[in-house]
This record gives structure tokens, sequence and C-alpha cells, in this order.
């Protein structure tokens, strides 16, 4: 299997693009995406256990890796929430399906987003961390229409090895995430 699209162009155009940019001594100080965590958290699920499944094939033919299924770690009597219980699933994509991942995303999903404007650079995390909530599932042109019976919508974190949200801003925006203008 050869290198990503995205890893190769990151590797000769944007590396030495973001050295001379930010002064960096190294190539090793330019910031690189670490891991993509996807996350879909479902209370719903006490109600309707089926909607776990649903969430699993989701996650599974969006990112073509088996996602965990996570569970509750304490009782909470309000939200009738047993310890133990299934609430959602998750995947962390890293090296040759996280650049894939991210290519697709970005190139394919995000236009398909409905009244999309950019997206909001107000969601880093102090850490060069960058978390986006999309509310849908059917952005990703994967998931066949027909099979799906509720909207899933889910939390994608795109870890970098930035230092500072700036850093980590400037990187992304190179690297092709399509940003509001003006912020």
């Amino acid at each position: 299997m050869g290198e990503k699209r995205l890893y190769k162009i990151y590797k000769e155009e944007i590396a030495p693009k973001l050295v001379k940019k930010m002064k960096y001594k190294n190539i090793n100080e330019v910031p690189k995406l670490e891991k993509i965590v996807i996350n879909v958290g479902l209370g719903r699920s006490i109600q309707d256990p089926k909607i776990i499944d649903e969430a699993v094939y989701v996650l599974r033919t969006v990112t073509g890796q088996s996602p965990i299924i996570t569970h509750a770690k304490k009782s909470i009597s309000n939200f009738k929430l047993r310890k133990g219980a299934k609430i959602g699933c998750k995947v962390t994509l890293r090296k040759d399906r996280m650049y894939e991942f991210y290519d697709r995303f970005v190139n394919l999903a995000v236009p398909r987003i409905r009244d999309f404007r950019g997206l909001k650079t107000t969601s880093f995390d102090g850490r060069g961390n960058y978390t986006i909530g999309v509310k849908e599932q059917l952005i990703f042109p994967e998931i066949d229409y027909d099979k799906v019976k509720n909207v899933i919508g889910m939390d994608i974190t795109f870890v970098t090895t930035a230092k500072t949200d700036e850093k980590a801003k400037e990187f992304l925006e190179e690297f092709f995430m399509p940003f509001r203008k003006g912020e």
C-alpha cells in the first residue's frame, strides 16, 4: 500500500512551507496530525438498545475500522442510567486510515453540511487539538440513505502535535481545513 495522497502533500509541500512561515529551526518542529478520534454518544440507547448497532454500523462504514463500544462508568438515577450500560462508541484512527479519513472528511463530507459557511475556529482545546461536532451522519457519502433509521451525531477530534492553538490553527489551515473567513 502506497503513501496516502495527503501525507505526501504534507511532507513535500506543507511542512517546508510551515518551516519558512513559522521560522522553525528543524522540520520536526512542524505540527502534524497525530490521530483522529471519532466519538458517538447515545444517551437514547437506554430506551432503544438497537441504536448502538446502528452507530457501530455508521462508524465502521465511515472509518473502515471497527469501533469500541463505551459503557457508563457509574449509575445516575435521574437519567435512568445503570453502571456498565452501553452509551456510545468511538474509533481512534492513526497513520494511513487517519489520512484517508481526513481527505474524505475535508473534500467530500464537509461541503455536504447544510448551510455550510466554514468551520468555527473557537473549538480548540488550549493544547492544539480541534474538535468538530457533526449533527448527522448523512454528510458522509458512504452512508446509504435507505439504511438510516435514526440521525446520529458525532464528535470528531483532530489531535495535533502543536503546542498552542494558534500553531494548530495555522497548521490545519495549510492542511486544507475549511475554517470561516475572518475568524
